[in-house]
């Protein structure tokens, strides 16, 4: 197949790129900077710096959209929000024109939301029924999916990220101190519904394979886990010592709303995943942290 992927140079991206040419399709990855392309994502990887080069002419069967600044890098003033939004749902907009504009649409869009969706519901269990939740976060993922809903004449599936863990950074580089000290936040007890990326990228492959799936999309593992006892695992796999503790006072003090990133969670099931068949690779915390961490 003749792939698209928007946000290829980055966590999930460059894993995906690699994966999907090792299986013989052809890739294209969008990137502010094409010459890093075939150091990050392969040197087969064709690399586009502007959505101007994707002409009429030019198909693709799927489209996958992993474009998005990093939300919890910078604070989120007035100039930060614009950029969080003009990252996701602008370049979103300008992806669904082009696909109105190309002479043979591709078959699918997978296109990034995050579990941000459903914003802070305590022991909720959520699932791709629950509604929406409150906040910037929620407020900018809703929007991310309303773009991505106005592609026509194709089927759409909205990819509800949960915390993807990979041995190449993301959440664990913030979670591990030195010694085997992990980190916990606030009261612990908020829930965070992870994925391992190896699940995350075999999921990408069954969604473009499943002609039955549309619609948002949980991409979390089936046993999220709350913040306490993903720590004490995380320590518990390595060996370690111990847990440090990072107060709630702390962190809002330190990164203010975007705390909310840390001591607020989602207990969220993956309930459209498990009906299509999918056997996860790493169901449970303790088998996704032992695997990335003894590597």
């Amino acid at each position: 197949m003749r792939i698209l992927i928007t946000g290829g140079t980055g966590l999930i991206g460059r894993k995906l790129c690699r994966l999907l040419h090792e299986m013989g399709h052809q890739v294209t990855v969008l990137s502010r900077r094409p010459e890093s392309v075939p150091e990050k994502c392969g040197a087969a990887v064709k690399a586009f710096a502007s959505l101007d080069e994707w002409q009429p002419d030019t198909f693709f069967d799927v489209v996958i959209n992993l474009a998005g600044e990093p939300i919890a890098d910078k604070a989120w003033s007035e100039k930060r929000r614009q950029a969080l939004l003009d990252s996701r749902v602008g370049l979103t907009e300008k992806l669904v024109d082009k696909i109105a504009r190309a002479r043979v649409k591709p078959a699918v869009l997978l296109s990034g939301s995050a579990i941000g969706y459903y914003g802070n519901r305590h022991d909720e269990i959520l699932d791709e029924s629950s509604n929406a939740g409150q906040g910037f976060a929620a407020d900018l993922c809703i929007a991310w999916e309303q773009a991505a809903l106005q592609a026509q004449g194709m089927r759409v599936c909205l990819l509800r990220t949960g915390l993807v863990l990979s041995r190449d950074g993301g959440l664990l580089a913030k979670m591990l101190l030195p010694l085997g000290m992990g980190v916990r936040f606030g009261s612990g007890m908020q829930w965070m519904s992870w994925i391992h990326i190896d699940d995350y990228t075999r999921l990408i492959l069954r969604l473009i394979a499943d002609e039955q799936t549309s619609g948002p999309v949980n991409m979390t593992a089936p046993n999220p886990a709350n913040n306490k006892g993903f720590t004490r695992t995380l320590v518990d796999v390595q060996h370690g010592l111990a847990v440090f503790s990072a107060p709630s006072v702390l962190l809002n003090l330190i990164l203010g709303e975007r705390a909310g990133l840390l001591i607020e969670g989602q207990r969220v099931l993956p309930n459209k995943v498990l009906a299509t068949g999918y056997s996860f690779r790493y169901p449970d915390l303790s088998s996704a942290l032992g695997n990335l961490l003894s590597a």
